[in-house]
C-alpha cells in the first residue's frame, strides 16, 4: 500500500509514464496488427492429429479452392457460355499468382475408350458447333466424376475451381476476385464461394465490426457511469482506466507478435465494461468516507480508500484473471491466447483504478459529489431486500432448487458448432451462395480419408477398392454428403468406358491384373497430376475426397461414424485410416473446444475456492462463495440449450469470463460483511450495512457491465451477439445470486456455526494493508 500512496503522490509523473506506455502500445497496434482467419492457424502444431493432417495434405496436394459459380439460366451448353467459361479460366492462371491451379468444365479431363485402347482428352475441344457441345453434354451426363460434382445436374450451372498456393493471402484474393468477376458479368451472373473466401470476408468484417462497437462501447459506458456515478470527474478516470487496459491487451499481443484472432474483437468491449468495476467501487469507497468524515484531509482519505479497497480490488481482478486464465488450458490457440491478453488487460486495469483515484485526490482534491449518500443507496429497496432474505430464505432456497433444475435439464441439450459461415447472418451473399453451391453441386466444405499401409500396390487389390467403394456408397446415402471421389472411383469410370457402358460396369472389376492395365492405359493417356490425388505413387496410401452440403462440425460426427464403422474392414488388409482436410480440422478443433471448456470451468472453480477459503481463512466460506457462479454456469447453459445457442469458439468463452467477473460480486460482499460482522454488529445490521454499501455497488456494477456487453448486441456477427446477451444475463444472475442466496447461506453459516465468533481472532490480526 505504501508504494500505491507514494506513486499516487506523483501525479505527473504517473501520467507521463501512462502517456508513455499508451502512445507505444497504440504505435505496435497501428503498425503490426493484423487479423487471422485461417482456420490451420487456429490449431497448436504439435497436435499428432494436425501434424498427420499436414503431412496428408502435402503429399496429395490438399487444400482449400475459391469456388467461381457460373449460373446461365437457359442452360451452360452454349457457345457464348462454353467461350466464357474457357476464358475466366485461362484469365485466372494468368491475372493471379496465388492460384496455381484452375479446373473448370473446359479443361477438365474426360475417360474415354476408342477401339479398345483408354482416352483422357477434356471435354472441351474448342469446338462450339452446335453437335460438338451437344456431344460434350452427353460425356459429362456419363461421367459421374464430374456430373453433379462440377456441372450441375440441371445443366444451368458450372464450378470453376481455382485451387490456391500456401502463402496465398485470401483477404486480399477475396476482395480482388469479388471485382474481378464483375468483368465476366451478363448475361451469366457469377459468384464465388469457398472457405478462404469465408476467411477473407471475416478478416475484412472484423476490423469494421471493432471500428463501430468500440466507439459505441465507449459512449455507453460515458454515459451509464454519469448516472450512475454523478461526476465527471470520477467518469473520465474510469474511462482513463478501461482504454488503457485495452491498450496494453492488445498492445501486449502485437509486441509479442501475436496474431489478433476474430474472437478477440470482442475484447475492447469485454475489458471496458470489466474494468469499470474496480473504479466504481473506489468510487462508492471514496463516497462513504466523505460522507462518514465530512471534514477529512485529501492525504487521509487517499489512504483510507486504498488501505479499504486495496485487498478486495486484488482479489476481484486477481478472480477475474484467473476465469481468463483458465482460457489457457484450451489447445484452441485463439482462446488461449483470449485468456491471456485479456487477464493482461484486467490486471493492468486493477493496477490502474488503486493508482489513478489517490492520484486524483492529490492533484484535485478531496471530490464533491452532488448527490448525498443517502439518495443514493435507496435504502428501502435494500431494506425490502432484506426483510425478503431475513424472513423467507426457504422460499428464495427452492426457487434457486427449481432454477438449477431447469438449467441443468438444459444444460443436457448444448451442443458443439465451429461453423465458419455462422459468423454471418442467414441473409448474407456469402451464406446464400455457400447454400446455393450446396444445393447444386457436391458441395463446398471436404473431409479428406486418409488411408495408410506399409504395403506397396495394395489399393490395387480389388477388394481394398470394393470396400473403399462401399464405404463411399453408404457415406453418399447421408444427405449432408454430396458426392465422394478416389482411385475406385476412377477405376469405375475407367471399367465402365471400356466396357461401352454395359449394365453394372461401373463397378470395380474383380481382377488385380485388369486394374494394373487400366491404371497404366490411364499414365500413358492422362494427366499424372490428376491420379496423384488420390494415390500416391507406390500405391500404398489413397485419398478419399468427401464434399460435404455443410461446414457444421455437428453434422460431420455422423460422417466420421459412419467412416469409422469400416475400421475393422480396413484393418484385415492392414489399411489404417486417417483423416486430413479443413473439414476434419474443424471438427477437432470442436472437440479440442469442448474438451478445453471443461477443463477451464474445473480450473477456475478450484482456484477460485480455494481463494475464497484463504482470503476468509474458511472452508465453508470458500464453497458458500462459488454458489453464486455455479448458479450462474448451470443458468448459462441451461439458456444455451434451451435456446439453441451452440458452444462455439465464442460462447465458449463465456462461462469462464462469468465465474470471473461474478466472483467479484461475492468478494466484495463477503469482505464488507466480515469486517462489519468483526465490529461487534448483529446479523441483520451487517446485513443491512453490506447491502447499504457494497450491495449499492455491486448493482452499479452489475448495471456498468451489463451495459457495456449489451454493445456487442450490435455486432454484425451473431455469435458476438449471442455472447452478449449471455454475459448480461450471467452477470444479472451473478449479481442476484450474491444478494439473494449467497445471503441467505451465509446466515446460515453464521447462525448455525457460530461462524465470526469463531474465526474473529485470526481474522482481525489479519494486516488489511
Amino acid at each position: 500500500m505504501k508504494f500505491i500512496i507514494a506513486l499516487a503522490k506523483r501525479p505527473y509523473a504517473l501520467l507521463l509514464l501512462l502517456l508513455v506506455l499508451s502512445i507505444l502500445f497504440a504505435v505496435s497496434i497501428s503498425q503490426t496488427a493484423s487479423l487471422e482467419t485461417d482456420l490451420s492457424e487456429y490449431m497448436p502444431k504439435t497436435h499428432p492429429a494436425f501434424i498427420a493432417s499436414d503431412d496428408a495434405e502435402q503429399l496429395f496436394g490438399i487444400g482449400d479452392a475459391i469456388l467461381i459459380v457460373l449460373e446461365d439460366p437457359q442452360g451452360i451448353y452454349n457457345s457464348e457460355t462454353i467461350e466464357k467459361i474457357d476464358a475466366i479460366t485461362k484469365a485466372l492462371e494468368e491475372d493471379f499468382e496465388a492460384i496455381e491451379r484452375v479446373i473448370s468444365l473446359t479443361n477438365a479431363d474426360n475417360i474415354q475408350s476408342t477401339d479398345g485402347f483408354l482416352e483422357v482428352e477434356p471435354f472441351f475441344s474448342g469446338n462450339t458447333s452446335e453437335k460438338a457441345l451437344l456431344s460434350m453434354k452427353a460425356d459429362v451426363e456419363a461421367n459421374p466424376m464430374i456430373y453433379g460434382r462440377n456441372v450441375s445436374r440441371d445443366g444451368t450451372a458450372t464450378l470453376i475451381i481455382a485451387e490456391l498456393g500456401e502463402d496465398a493471402d485470401t483477404k486480399a484474393l477475396q476482395k480482388t476476385l469479388q471485382q474481378w468477376i464483375g468483368q465476366w458479368e451478363g448475361p451469366q451472373k457469377l459468384r464465388i464461394a469457398g472457405r478462404p473466401v469465408i476467411e477473407g470476408s471475416l478478416a475484412e468484417l472484423g476490423p469494421k465490426d471493432m471500428a463501430i462497437m468500440f466507439p459505441l462501447v465507449i459512449l455507453t459506458m460515458i454515459i451509464l457511469l454519469y448516472f450512475l456515478l454523478r461526476s465527471v470527474r470520477d467518469t473520465v478516470l474510469n474511462m482513463v482506466i478501461v482504454l488503457f487496459g485495452t491498450l496494453l491487451a492488445f498492445g501486449s499481443m502485437t509486441l509479442l507478435g501475436i496474431p489478433i484472432y476474430a474472437v478477440d474483437t470482442m475484447i475492447p468491449v469485454m475489458l471496458i465494461a470489466i474494468g469499470v468495476a474496480y473504479g466504481i467501487h473506489m468510487h462508492n469507497t471514496i463516497h462513504h468516507l466523505i460522507a462518514e468524515f465530512p471534514t477529512i484531509g485529501k492525504d487521509e482519505l487517499a489512504r483510507k480508500s486504498v488501505q479499504t479497497m486495496i485487498r478486495p480490488i486484488f482479489m476481484t481482478a486477481l478472480t477475474t484473471a484467473i476465469g481468463f486464465v483458465a482460457l489457457m488450458s484450451s489447445k484452441v490457440l485463439p482462446v488461449r491466447y483470449f485468456g491471456l491478453f485479456a487477464a493482461i488487460g484486467v490486471l493492468g486495469e486493477m493496477v490502474l483504478a488503486l493508482l489513478l483515484f489517490p492520484a486524483s485526490i492529490y492533484l484535485l482534491g478531496v471530490p464533491k459529489y452532488k448527490q448525498n449518500i443517502q439518495n443514493l443507496s435507496k435504502p428501502s429497496a435494500m431494506t425490502r431486500l432484506n426483510a425478503l432474505i431475513m424472513n423467507r430464505p426457504k422460499f428464495l432456497v427452492i426457487l434457486s432448487m427449481i432454477i438449477l433444475a431447469v438449467g441443468i435439464w438444459g444444460t443436457s441439450k448444448v451442443w458443439i458448432d465451429t461453423s465458419f459461415l455462422a459468423n454471418f447472418e442467414k441473409n448474407n451473399s456469402i451464406v446464400e451462395t455457400d447454400q446455393y453451391v450446396n444445393a447444386k453441386f457436391g458441395g463446398t466444405s471436404t473431409l479428406n480419408v486418409i488411408l495408410t499401409s506399409e504395403n506397396e500396390d495394395l489399393f490395387k487389390d480389388p477388394q481394398v477398392l470394393q470396400t473403399m467403394d462401399s464405404m463411399q456408397t453408404d457415406l453418399e446415402s447421408n444427405a449432408i454428403v454430396g458426392n465422394t471421389l478416389s482411385l475406385a472411383t476412377f477405376i469405375k469410370q475407367m471399367n465402365q468406358v471400356m466396357e461401352e457402358h454395359a449394365d453394372a460396369s461401373f463397378s470395380i472389376p474383380d481382377s488385380q491384373e485388369l486394374i494394373s492395365q487400366y491404371l497404366l492405359l490411364y499414365e500413358f493417356s492422362g494427366d499424372p497430376q490428376t491420379l496423384e490425388q488420390v494415390i500416391d505413387y507406390t500405391y500404398s496410401t489413397a485419398n478419399i475426397t468427401v464434399q460435404l452440403k455443410s461446414d457444421s462440425s455437428a453434422v460431420l460426427k455422423d460422417v466420421l461414424t459412419t467412416i469409422d464403422s469400416y475400421q475393422e474392414a480396413f484393418s484385415k488388409f492392414g489399411i489404417e485410416v486417417g483423416y486430413a482436410g479443413s473439414g476434419y480440422k474443424t471438427f477437432v478443433f470442436s472437440e479440442l473446444l469442448l474438451e478445453g471448456q471443461i477443463i477451464s470451468l474445473i480450473i477456475s472453480f478450484g482456484i477460485i475456492f480455494g481463494l475464497l477459503a484463504l482470503l476468509f481463512h474458511n472452508v465453508r466460506i470458500g464453497i458458500v462463495g462459488t454458489v453464486p457462479i455455479a448458479i450462474t454456469a448451470i443458468v448459462n447453459f441451461g439458456v444455451m440449450g434451451l435456446l439453441n445457442i451452440p458452444l462455439s469458439s465464442a460462447t465458449a468463452l463465456i462461462t469462464s469470463i462469468a465465474i470471473g467477473i461474478g466472483v467479484d460480486y461475492a468478494i466484495h460482499f463477503l469482505e464488507h460483511y466480515t469486517n462489519t460482522r468483526l465490529e461487534g454488529k448483529t446479523l441483520e445490521e451487517a446485513t443491512v450495512e453490506t447491502l447499504l454499501h457494497t450491495g449499492r455497488a455491486i448493482v452499479f456494477n452489475a448495471i456498468a457491465v451489463m451495459g457495456g456487453f449489451a454493445i456487442l448486441l450490435f455486432s454484425v456477427f451473431p455469435p458476438n451477439r449471442q455472447v452478449g446477451a449471455l454475459i448480461i444475463l450471467n452477470m444479472a444472475t451473478s449479481a442476484i445470486a450474491t444478494l439473494t442466496v449467497l445471503v441467505v447461506l451465509i446466515h446460515h453459516l453464521d447462525r448455525n456455526n457460530h461462524l465470526f465468533s469463531k474465526h474473529i481472532t485470526t481474522i482481525s490480526q489479519r494486516s488489511i494493508t
